[in-house]
């Protein structure tokens, strides 16, 4: 079982050593957030940001918490408008192959439909990573086109129909 939370300050220092222990994980299929963004002073006024769009209700951050607590994941949601945002998620490589993405993500799916009043949701990904493509299209995200993603090959996904969930396979504990 996992738990979205809204991000909030007080995740800071828990975040900060989840996005530190994963970044080599994370940038074999996703770009690296450069060396700034994981010193304590550019976290700081990195989450400081995201807290701030947060509050304009321009973006909706979440962290995704393990049966412990312990924070094994992100979901968010950015640009919010006219009902549509782009989904963006990334689970750490101890809870990875779990189940734990696919479940975040249909978590995020109900919020947008009943607590931010969204109908459609876009996300891209990279074609070396088909663990999210999976995630995607178990989550009832439909593949409309090729794109690039910091200048990688890679696949723009749709679900319009947030009302309907598609079953998520079960979390596997670990």
């Amino acid at each position: 079982m996992v738990t979205l939370e809204p991000l909030r300050a007080e995740h800071a220092d828990a975040l900060l050593a989840f996005e530190r222990e994963n970044r080599a994980y994370f940038a074999r299929t996703v770009p690296d957030r450069g060396d700034a963004f994981f010193t304590t002073t550019g976290f700081a006024a990195r989450l400081q940001a995201l807290l701030d769009e947060q509050h304009a209700r321009v973006c909706r951050f979440h962290v995704v918490l393990g049966e412990d607590g312990e924070l094994i994941g992100r979901v968010n949601l950015m640009d919010l408008v006219d009902g549509s945002a782009e989904l963006g998620y990334r689970v750490g490589e101890q809870a990875a192959g779990r189940g734990v993405a696919t479940a975040a993500v249909a978590q995020v799916c109900r919020l947008a439909a009943t607590d931010y009043g969204l109908t459609s949701l876009t996300a891209v990904t990279t074609l070396d990573n088909p663990a999210s493509m999976r995630v995607l299209t178990r989550s009832g995200f439909t593949q409309v086109e090729d794109t690039t993603v910091d200048g990688r090959p890679g696949l723009r996904y749709v679900r319009r129909n947030l009302a309907f969930t598609p079953p998520a396979p079960p979390v596997i504990a670990g």
